[in-house]
């Protein structure tokens, strides 16, 4: 792999005259010209070793690769702008590798735990989110063509293409984090990235609680709705947490279920045995053998599924994923893009339109009031949390309009803070009879395993 297929030449000096980094226990070296100067000069060093031999960093291997960084370290001289004291070094090797076998700059931030979100606005500006807000952080791409290069790197090995002939691309990272790219001269301030990174762990159901993401009622309510076969939609926003929930309401199912997951990006992380994800795939670079959510639904109903469960909810595979729901596949779940339960409906009917199930609005209405017994509202507020905002159960149609029975609630007080209380609206479920029910088996079957 040769220094220009990488960086496209970057190896040129920023300037001899640059201030020199700082060397304190607190300072970051990194966010200094100095230092990319000289991270630069080493990562060219080393691959001009690496093509001297006819090597690879891939072949190399994790431990003679660290070895071939830290001997062109060793050669830095103090007159090259740069003394390196041991944490400099480590932070130095560190960094070289990531430009070598890595994503550049951006590498520490896919390692951090504290990161849910990092978006790339061009070369020098970098955003993360922390605790639901978005903060700048002082990395950097040394320009265009560098932040070009590692985009290449996240999109070739999945057989992606982007250029100005195909200017945005959805992928995912080896580690499962969703990525979107838009690149010139659609964005016209450079290329741009946006990842949603994948949690190696998944938030249980005392996390919400103690995050304050829901109440204890609201947690043992859909903990029963799900356990009750009760076939659930999670509405919300974009980054309000949508996948997150309809992966802790999966804990609640049965382990011997047989559970088929339908995603675009895979995120879900079903702790049960008996699972059968799906993927969808977009089209190749000719525009064919694209394999949609709606085929991937068509099959699953001919796989034998207990439950399906949709990652979300985008397009002509509402037809299916309403049929999966209303014939026999009760406690199926899914997510879709909505400000609140009334607009996650109208959503609906919307995409049962371009899924070709036309019809007269109110039977159209009575279908989805059928196939959907529970929706669940989540919103990011003005401070950065998530909450559950409603929880609604589908009791059927009254006139034109849905009609639904909101057990709880948040109430924000005072507006836009992000502060409030939960609130218990109504104490009398319409499925309650089904609740009652699943909630004396559930005894039964705590009591027959305590005998054993």
């Amino acid at each position: 792999m040769s220094r220009d297929m990488l960086f496209g030449g970057i190896g040129a000096d920023t300037g001899a005259g640059a201030a020199s980094a700082p060397t304190s226990a607190t300072a970051d070296p990194r966010t200094t010209d100095v230092y990319q100067r000289i991270k630069f000069m080493v990562f060219d060093r080393v691959l001009e070793r690496l093509e001297a031999r006819g090597a690879t960093a891939e072949g190399l291997g994790a431990r003679l690769l660290r070895e071939a960084i830290d001997r062109q370290i060793a050669r830095v001289e103090p007159g090259e702008g740069l003394a390196l004291n041991a944490r400099e070094r480590a932070l130095l090797a560190e960094d070289v590798r990531d430009e070598v076998v890595g994503f550049g700059p951006i590498e520490p931030l896919l390692r951090d735990p504290a990161v849910d979100d990092i978006t790339i606005n061009g070369p020098s500006r970098v955003y993360v989110e922390r605790g639901g807000r978005l903060h700048s952080v002082p990395v950097r791409f040394r320009d265009d063509a560098h932040l070009m290069n590692i985009i290449q790197r996240i999109v070739s090995p999945l057989g992606r293409r982007i250029d100005e002939a195909s200017p945005f691309v959805d992928a995912r990272l080896p580690d499962g984090s969703r990525v979107n790219i838009v690149v010139p001269p659609v964005a016209l301030d450079g290329p741009t990235v946006s990842i949603r990174k994948f949690k190696q762990q998944a938030m249980t159901p005392q996390d919400f609680v103690r995050g304050g993401a829901m109440s204890m009622e609201m947690l043992d309510f859909l903990s029963l709705a799900v356990r009750s076969r009760l076939n659930v939609l999670v509405c919300g926003g974009t980054g309000s947490g949508k996948t997150t929930l309809l992966n802790m309401l999966s804990s609640f199912i049965d382990d011997r279920e047989r559970l088929i997951t339908i995603e675009d990006a895979a995120e879900l992380q079903l702790r049960q045995s008996h699972v059968v994800r799906l993927e969808t795939r977009p089209p190749n670079l000719d525009g064919g053998r694209e394999v949609s959510a709606r085929d991937l639904l068509r099959n699953a109903l001919r796989m034998r599924p207990d439950r399906i469960i949709l990652g979300e909810v985008r397009g002509q595979e509402a037809v299916e994923m309403l049929q999966a729901m209303s014939t026999g596949h009760d406690g199926s779940m899914a997510t879709l893009h909505a400000n609140s339960a009334r607009d996650a409906f109208g959503r609906l009917e919307m995409l049962l339109g371009f899924g070709g199930l036309n019809g007269e609005s109110r039977t159209l209405r009575r279908y989805i009031a059928n196939s959907i017994q529970v929706v669940v509202h989540l919103a990011r507020m003005a401070n950065g949390a998530r909450r559950v905002t409603a929880i609604s159960e589908v009791t059927g149609i009254e006139g034109d309009s849905y009609s639904l029975n909101q057990l709880y609630g948040f109430e924000e007080q005072p507006p836009l803070s992000g502060r409030g209380e939960f609130r218990t609206l109504s104490r009398r479920p319409f499925f309650s009879h089904r609740l009652k029910q699943n909630a004396a088996d559930i005894v039964r079957g705590d009591l027959l395993r305590a005998a054993e």
